[in-house]
């Protein structure tokens, strides 16, 4: 059976005894072998303050670029409201000069201070609360409220400090449009041309991440751009996202149909057991993060407490969308979760304890999956 290309999204985690530098050197050697066995794309992620090295996409994709030859390299996302428009333009400009061809532009919002118009007050509609179901044998589990982690006092404060004292973020929308026309080399300010310089006339088509329905997905449709949703954070809205991307596309010079990309966590080894066991600390992981003090580094699954069952109701939307056992078993949800959302390319991420867990986990997968280098 022909199946839709299989990419991989890579955080740089940080192991319990480990650092950031050896992270770095595994993702390295990742993407290395991911070139190998035949994966399309290799993304990285952006955090910031947490357990994992992947804090500056651009500086990371070079390394990863100069390490490999065919592989695609990008970043899953770039957080705009972390940055500017031209300070994103012109370091994948740079990028695209030293590997013309092979860089993937990848945008996403952030909850960040933005710009937006005053408007009238309404009164909040209560949605009614959502059960889990399942749409064509995929899981979709009620949404997790993630206000409380936001309004957090340390995720205030680490957010604060992304930006300048008082700067507030453009509207996403805005900055999308404003990096197209650097790319393009049609971008004005104030009556004046301004041309990014490297950036302008690169061989770069963004992409946009998002998780809802929102901005994200009506932006990427209405200027017919991929679209990436992410179902390994946000599973319970993904597909509405899915849907919500293809209602709003407008056919463009990048893309004459919607183009989607749907991710997905997994863990993959010989057998279900061991898959099993190499996953059983992921929910440590989740809940670390939704707890409010960010990605603790990742848990080794020989030396670990339980969670509660109060800690496992926090995290259940994580563990039951995990795909988790042997080959077969990852790949019929694979097929299961493409089928279902009619995703053009699947992007995985598969995290565990031991590097060279992690590398058979990705090597399983694309065996299975049928990759070719």
């Amino acid at each position: 059976m022909t199946r839709v290309p299989l990419s991989i999204l890579d955080l740089a985690p940080i192991s319990a005894g480990s650092d950031a530098a050896t992270a770095l050197r595994n993702t390295i050697e990742l993407a290395q072998h991911a070139e190998q066995w035949g994966y399309r794309r290799y993304w990285i992620a952006e955090h910031h303050f947490v357990a994992v090295a992947s804090a500056s996409p651009a500086v990371l994709i070079g390394q990863i670029a100069a390490a490999t030859n065919r592989i695609r390299v990008g970043s899953g996302a770039v957080q705009l409201s972390h940055t500017t428009a031209a300070a994103v333009v012109e370091s994948f400009g740079m990028l695209d000069a030293f590997h013309p061809g092979r860089i993937d532009l990848g945008l996403g919002r952030s909850a960040q201070r933005r710009v937006t118009k005053p408007k009238k007050p309404r009164p909040p509609r209560p949605e009614p609360p959502r059960e889990w179901r399942e749409v064509d044998g995929v899981v979709i589990p009620p949404p997790f409220d993630l206000r409380g982690l936001l309004g957090t006092g340390r995720v205030r404060a680490t957010m604060s400090i992304l930006q300048q004292p008082e700067a507030v973020a453009p509207d996403f929308a805005e900055q999308v449009g404003d990096i197209m026309a650097m790319l393009s080399g049609t971008y004005e300010v104030d009556g004046f041309d301004v041309h990014a310089v490297p950036g302008e006339g690169a061989a770069l088509t963004p992409w946009i991440f998002g998780s809802s329905k929102g901005q994200s997905a009506q932006v990427a449709g209405a200027l017919g751009l991929p679209f990436v949703a992410s179902y390994h954070i946000t599973p319970a809205t993904a597909l509405e996202a899915v849907d919500a991307y293809r209602a709003a596309f407008v056919p463009s010079a990048a893309l004459p149909r919607p183009y989607v990309v749907l991710s997905a966590d997994i863990v993959v080894a010989d057998n279900t057991a061991t898959a099993r066991h190499l996953a059983s600390t992921y929910g440590q992981w989740v809940y670390s993060i939704r707890a409010g003090g960010g990605a603790i580094p990742y848990p080794d699954p020989d030396d670990c407490v339980a969670l509660t069952d109060e800690q496992l109701a926090v995290v259940a939307d994580r563990l039951a969308t995990q795909f988790v056992g042997n080959p077969d078993e990852v790949a019929e949800r694979l097929e299961t979760l493409q089928r279902a959302t009619r995703a053009d390319e699947l992007v995985i991420t598969s995290v565990t304890h031991r590097h060279e867990d992690r590398l058979r986990s990705h090597e399983l997968i694309a065996k299975r999956w049928g990759l070719t280098s």
